[in-house]
């Protein structure tokens, strides 16, 4: 990554007071920060979640590299085998020992049956039969040690430890983690997620977060250093205070800040309404030799937008050209929904343009925030002729562009057309959210139809779905 340093004394005194103007303009608070929240939350998750998938994967497949036509095959082979599998585990009890069976199949285990086996017992979790599931998931687990030629995966302690979280078998998560460093895995910022996300409304996020700073063993790729991983895996669970308190303890022990940690801190003090503080880490990272990355023009972008600042946001995006990051169509998608929740949809609509015109085709999400914006601004018109465009461009609506339209058309009474467009979704397969329901039912009720408030829920009861809506219209007579 360039450094500021490295772009001349011109470009430093035209970077830093551009972080000046910044600074002066970025006074607005937001709540909605999902188009920057999302890239942030994805750096390093595929590689850490998968990394020890493909290396397993590999020795699985190392002896027929010149035989590219058995995997077809051989993947077959391992669903059958894991659904057999599960079939076994699911009779498992007082009159049949799973392991017994299990040995008498001669299945071979591999790092693929055993993600897909897992994968089976942690899509079946309920309330009812969580203690069954984990104690399930470990006689599955201990039965694959045993066997020959066959060892366990890093990944595959994490999809346990998965297992066990939504089981809520907490001490059998720890001792599972102490089991795995003891055999010589290191813990990974993947398992400082799992471990975080089970112990953050306990009160124990502070001592776990210790823990792994003083570990030996954290093995923190990709990232460049422990408090990275550490700050990433709080940014995924909106951990935004705890993010300030190690910074702070990352400061105290003598480690320097780099691109990533400026971007998720300042994440994280926007996100708390601390703007004093935001420009003051802004600020540091000019004086500091970085320059901007993706992530923080997504970030300044979406500032601006907010505060209602189209002019320098235009600024903005021609002084990332001039140091060499093409606006994508998620800087425009960031930097509309903020303006859109400014209230501004004229800056929306002209930097929707522009991004057509710097050759950025806008997708599902981009044409979702403009339809939303045209619809939160009483513009049905409007928001209805951007999505006949965003059909005629074949970008298959989802279900919150969906939501967007249908709450449109409810506010305007206009609910034969709202049945239609249910009926649309239906044909494209995209099913109703409990949002939408809602939605749908409370403005019925409202405009006095009450017996087809009564009609939606129903239906939704009858498909075994948002049942507990229905108790917010017992008062109503059809």
């Amino acid at each position: 990554m360039n450094s500021i340093a490295l772009l001349g004394p011109r470009m430093v005194h035209k970077f830093s007071h551009s972080l000046i103007i910044l600074r002066r303009l970025c006074n607005h608070p937001s709540d909605g920060f999902e188009c920057v929240e999302e890239p942030l939350k994805k750096l390093g998750s595929d590689y850490d979640s998968n990394v020890d998938e493909r290396l397993h994967l590999n020795e699985d497949w190392s002896s027929n590299q010149k035989q590219f036509s058995l995997r077809k095959g051989f993947l077959e082979t391992v669903k059958l085998d894991a659904k057999r599998v599960l079939e076994v585990l699911r009779q498992d009890g007082p009159g049949l020992d799973a392991r017994l069976v299990l040995d008498e199949l001669h299945i071979r285990p591999s790092g693929l049956l055993v993600r897909e086996v897992l994968f089976g017992i942690l899509k079946r979790i309920s309330c009812e039969n969580k203690t069954r599931c984990a104690k399930l998931a470990y006689k599955f687990f201990v039965w694959c040690s045993q066997q020959e030629d066959y060892r366990h995966t890093a990944n595959a302690y994490h999809l346990v430890m998965n297992i066990y979280a939504e089981c809520e078998e907490f001490k059998a998560l720890w001792r599972l983690v102490d089991e795995m460093i003891e055999k010589g895995y290191p813990a990974t910022a993947r398992t400082f997620n799992i471990l975080i996300r089970t112990c953050g409304e306990a009160g124990l996020a502070k001592k776990l977060v210790e823990r792994f700073i003083k570990s030996k063993t954290f093995n923190y790729r990709p990232f460049k250093h422990s408090y990275n991983a550490i700050l990433h895996g709080l940014l995924v669970l909106n951990q935004y205070k705890l993010i300030e308190w190690v910074y702070q303890q990352m400061l105290v022990d003598g480690f320097s800040s780099d691109i990533l940690t400026y971007n998720i801190v300042m994440y994280a003090k926007y996100r708390l309404g601390k703007l004093d503080q935001f420009h003051r880490l802004l600020d540091e990272m000019g004086s500091n030799g970085f320059s901007p990355d993706f992530h923080t023009f997504n970030i300044l972008l979406h500032v601006l937008g907010k505060g209602d600042k189209p002019l320098a946001a235009l600024n903005l995006l021609n002084h990332m050209r001039e140091m060499g990051i093409e606006p994508t169509v998620l800087h425009f998608t960031t930097l509309i929904d903020g303006l859109s929740r400014a209230g501004n949809m004229d800056a929306c609509k002209y930097f929707f343009d522009e991004m057509i015109k710097n050759g950025c085709v806008p997708d599902v999400v981009a044409y979702t925030v403009m339809i939303t914006g045209y619809v939160v601004a009483g513009e049905l018109e409007q928001a209805l002729a951007m999505y006949h465009e965003m059909i005629s461009r074949e970008q298959i609506p989802n279900v919150f562009t969906y939501n967007s339209i249908i709450r449109g058309l409810c506010t305007a009474g206009k609910f034969d057309e709202v049945c239609s467009m249910l009926k649309e979704m239906e044909t494209k397969g995209c099913s109703p959210n409990s949002i939408l329901y809602n939605t749908l039912a409370s403005s019925l009720r409202n405009a006095g139809k009450t017996s087809d408030a009564h009609e939606v829920i129903r239906m939704m009861m009858e498909k075994g779905k948002y049942g507990h809506m229905f108790s917010r219209f017992k008062g109503y007579k059809t």
